[in-house]
Formats: C-alpha cells, sequence, structure tokens
C-alpha cells in the first residue's frame, strides 16, 4: 500500500514529525497523461535527423511526466490521418489530459482534431531546448529543432475559434545531458525558466489526478448535516454532476452492526495505534471541561475507531462526512462522542473525514489530500488583534499528517455545541507556508473554490481539546475577513501546508468550477 511516509516524500513543503506513519487505506489513483508530439511532415526528408531528435525530446518528456502520472505518448503527429487515430487511442486509453508537445512548426489542421476527439483539456508544451542557439554555425535543421514557438499562436487562434480549452506552458525542456546532432548547449535542467515550466507541469498532472479521484471516488455521508447550518447544506446531485463523485448515504444503525462486531483484539491493537499517535494530555490548566483522557474514554474511542475503518472498508469510501443529533443518551449519540479519534486516524490514513455533515469541505479536503498537501478540517476560531492573526482550527478531525509534533489527546466533559463527551483531539499545524481551502455552492447551484494564502506562526493557541493554528495573512485580520466574507464561503474549509493558489486554481480549472483567491 502507499504509505504515509511516500505521501510526505512528495509534499510541497517538507517538514518532520515525531509521529508514527501508517499506511493509507486505499491507493490514490494516478492522472492518465496523454501526450503527442506535432511537427511539419515537409522537413523530414528535408532535414536529416530532426524527426528522430523531436521524438527523443518527446521520450524525454514521458519519463520525466512518469513520476506524478501515468503516461500515454503516442509520439508524432504531422497529418489529419495521424491526428485522428491519436484521438481515439487516447479515447481507449481513457485519459485525462492532453499534453500537446510543440517541437516545431506544425500545421494546426494536422493535429487539431485530438481534443475534438478526445474532450480532456489541452495544455500546450511550448518548450524550448536551448537556453540559446549557436547563432554563428545554425543551419536551417538546427533552428527548426528549437522553433517550437512558431506553431504556438497558430494553435491558440485555432483552439480559440473552435471552442476548444487550452492552456499554454512556456519555458525550457530541462535536459540533462546535449543531443550528440545539437550544435548548441542544451542542458538545462537547472534554469529557472526549465524548472517553473515542470513545476507548472506537474502541476497540470496533479490537478488531473484529482479529477480522476472525484470521479471514481465515493463520499460516505452518515447521519445528517447539523440543523440550522444553512451553508453546509448541499445538493448531492449536484456533487456527483460535478466532480463524478458518489455519494453514499449512511445510518448509525450501519455503524453499530459493525460497532458489534469488534473484537477485545482489535480493540487492543487500535489502542496501540492511538498511543504511538497521540500524546495523552493531563488536565488543562484553564479549562476544566478539558481532562486527561480516562482509560474508559480511550477503549471506547479504540472500539468506536475500528467500527469507523469497517465501515470505510465495506462501503469502499474515500472521503466521509458525519453528525448525528438524537435523543439524549442513546447508544447513537455514544457512538458519535468517539468519533474524532478515529476520523483523525482516518484523515491520515487518506479518507478525509468532516464533521458536522460538511460534505463541501470534506470534498476540498479530500483535494487537498489527493494532492499531497494535507488538508484538516477548520474554521475561523478567534481572532488575535494584537499579534494580526486569525486562530483557525475546530474541536476535530485533525488531519496528522501536518501537525508540526505529535498531537494531544483530551478528556471532553462536554462537547461545545454538540450532544455528550469524550475525547478530542488538540493539534497545531507546522509553522510556515499554508493555503486555506474552501468549497462553496452559488446560487445558480455550482461549485466555487476560494483559498487564501498565508504563514502559520508558533503564536499561542488555547488548551482547550481544539485544533488550533494562528495564521498571519498579507491583509490585516480586518480587510482579510471582510474580504473572505464577501465571496459567500460556507464557515468551514481545508487547511493545507504550502503556498498551493497555483496548484488549486489548476483543479478548478480542470473540474470545471470557479476559483477565486482572497489573499495570497
Amino acid at each position: 500500500m502507499t504509505s504515509l511516509l511516500i505521501f510526505l516524500k512528495y509534499r510541497s513543503v517538507q517538514w518532520r514529525t515525531e509521529m508514527v506513519l501508517f499506511d493509507f487505506l486505499k491507493e490514490t489513483p494516478p492522472a492518465r497523461v496523454g501526450l503527442y508530439i506535432i511537427g511539419h511532415p515537409h522537413y523530414w526528408d528535408q532535414f536529416k535527423g530532426l524527426h528522430d531528435r523531436l521524438i527523443d525530446y518527446g521520450d524525454f518528456i514521458e519519463e520525466k511526466m512518469s513520476r506524478w502520472g501515468e503516461v500515454y505518448n503516442f509520439g508524432m503527429v504531422d497529418t489529419e490521418k495521424t491526428a485522428q487515430r491519436a484521438g481515439e487511442w487516447f479515447n481507449e486509453k481513457n485519459v485525462d489530459i492532453l499534453f500537446c508537445y510543440s517541437a516545431t512548426y506544425a500545421m494546426s489542421g494536422s493535429h487539431i482534431i485530438i481534443p475534438q476527439i478526445c474532450k480532456k483539456p489541452v495544455v500546450v508544451l511550448n518548450l524550448q531546448p536551448a537556453e540559446q542557439i549557436n547563432y554563428k554555425e545554425t543551419i536551417t535543421g538546427e533552428w527548426l529543432a528549437h522553433c517550437g514557438a512558431c506553431a504556438v499562436p497558430e494553435i491558440s487562434n485555432a483552439y480559440q475559434r473552435c471552442g476548444i480549452e487550452f492552456h499554454v506552458v512556456t519555458g525550457l525542456l530541462g535536459l540533462e545531458k546535449t543531443p550528440e546532432i545539437s550544435l548548441t548547449d542544451e542542458v538545462t535542467a537547472g534554469h529557472p525558466d526549465a524548472i517553473a515550466a515542470w513545476k507548472e507541469i506537474r502541476e497540470w498532472i496533479k490537478a488531473a489526478a484529482v479529477k480522476r479521484t472525484l470521479q471514481f471516488g465515493r463520499m460516505g455521508f452518515l447521519g445528517h448535516t447539523y440543523p440550522g447550518m444553512l451553508d453546509l447544506y448541499s445538493d448531492f446531485t449536484m456533487v456527483t454532476g460535478q466532480t463524478g463523485m458518489h455519494v453514499e448515504v449512511m445510518e448509525m444503525c450501519d455503524l453499530d452492526r459493525l460497532f458489534e462486531t469488534v473484537r477485545e483484539e482489535e480493540i487492543a491493537a487500535k489502542l496501540e495505534q492511538i498511543k504511538e499517535m497521540f500524546i495523552l494530555s493531563e488536565d488543562s490548566p484553564a479549562d476544566p471541561l478539558a481532562r486527561r483522557p480516562t482509560e474508559k474514554q480511550l477503549n471506547w474511542s479504540a472500539r468506536v475507531a475500528v467500527a469507523q475503518q469497517k465501515l470505510v472498508e465495506e462501503f469502499d469510501l474515500d472521503a466521509l462526512t458525519y453528525y448525528y443529533r438524537g435523543a439524549g443518551g442513546n447508544k447513537y449519540e455514544n457512538l458519535q462522542a468517539g468519533f474524532i479519534v478515529g476520523n483523525s486516524l482516518l484523515t491520515a490514513q487518506g479518507i478525509p473525514c468532516a464533521g458536522e455533515g460538511d460534505m463541501k469541505t470534506a470534498l476540498a479536503m479530500k483535494i487537498c489530500d489527493t494532492l499531497g498537501i494535507g488538508g484538516s478540517f477548520c474554521e475561523i476560531v478567534v481572532t488575535d488583534f494584537k499579534d494580526q492573526t486569525i486562530l483557525l482550527g475546530h474541536d476535530g478531525p485533525f488531519h496528522i499528517g501536518i501537525a508540526d509534533r505529535k498531537p494531544v489527546l483530551r478528556g471532553m466533559g462536554l462537547y461545545h455545541g454538540k450532544w455528550g463527551a469524550g475525547v478530542s483531539v488538540e493539534a497545531k499545524v507546522k509553522t510556515g507556508p499554508i493555503t486555506n481551502l474552501g468549497i462553496t455552492q452559488t446560487k445558480d447551484g455550482r461549485l466555487k473554490m476560494v483559498a487564501s494564502q498565508g504563514m502559520a506562526t508558533d503564536g499561542e493557541v488555547m488548551q482547550i481539546g481544539n485544533t488550533m493554528t494562528p495564521v498571519q495573512f498579507a491583509l490585516t485580520p480586518r480587510e482579510f475577513m471582510n474580504k473572505w466574507f464577501s465571496v459567500g464561503p460556507t464557515h468551514h474549509f481545508a487547511m493545507s501546508v504550502g503556498h498551493n493558489a497555483s496548484l488549486l486554481g489548476k483543479v478548478a480549472e480542470i473540474l470545471d468550477v470557479s476559483f477565486e483567491v482572497i489573499s495570497v
């Protein structure tokens, strides 16, 4: 299985904790990437070696892309007939995104049919092999290997007039070795314009992986939305229609049935996992409601956590949102009292869980988790106008994978604003750049992604059993909140590590939803 350690390896921000890392419960499917090279067939006989040279450049792109996705490289497309075959071939491979490598001049009519047949997002690669040509010795065939930009305006014009959405990545190819045929230095792997271009390419591939993950994913909805939280209410059909994600509606009796099957040895194993992943708190120095967890509370949370994992496995879930409110003191209420620990563990293992029945934030968390940047359940906690920070967090669950250290478990005599008592997670996101992603629904029934970038600080937080991270934005708290509230967000959002607005913007493009950044 893909492990959390591998997940962290490709994280945009490197960090270390004392945490014990556990395997993901499900693998994230890689994006299926379609790649083709365009050129002009009259050149091949006129300039010896040019065709094979361009194919080699395409192979280099394929190899590099393969680090982030499953690449299907059709090769050279230089005629309409070849383009027709390529479009059908990409459909057969069920690709998520197309990359058109403009290797030299190519007539737009010779390849435009590809995205007309395979109706997937298209990214045109305008990647020059060399930083600078050898002006004194360059001959026509050599120039043609570097003139890919010549075709890009024509592609842009033709695509726009034909109603084909597209994006362009411009920069250097990033070779680590100069081909023997070349008359100039083509080693550009460390050049800023190669690094920037490949960052964009990587982001497009990762964004396409989000689309595939959601399209083939299953969102669990357990119980109901917290009554009266109008911003959280979601149209299940809208979620499926705009993301492809199936919504599996479940009842508390489904969890209760699995709860009754839990064995003592499973509880013991889960307790061991909990004690490795968390620090058990002492009594809070400030809040009488926050106490050291009792053995009874820990055992209950462990048993519920086993049942929660069984629920995820039985219904083959990729994400979960949940909430329950019933008659006081009934069994289901007691089950919910044990949710936070188990759902924090699930979130750390690739199954993000959002409380209060907030499906849109569970979706935001899943997007962040798929991108390898975290995604912890948050809301605005309080503002520190002295430090000019806003504390962001919730009473759980927490994405353990982006904690600054081992999270703390506190026993709660009462869950504020809810029914019941149990164990809660107290944690803080690692100091450094963060990005919040909220997903809301507009009045015309469309999903909308809103993001804000800031810096998590090492400021003080309360010790009351909640997750809390002080964040400083480029705007003052007053300016930030006025702008954030003006776009009609939900009051929950997902916090990720790193400045990810560029990456999340590409996800929005791939999903065809609107996107707005409040603070960068």
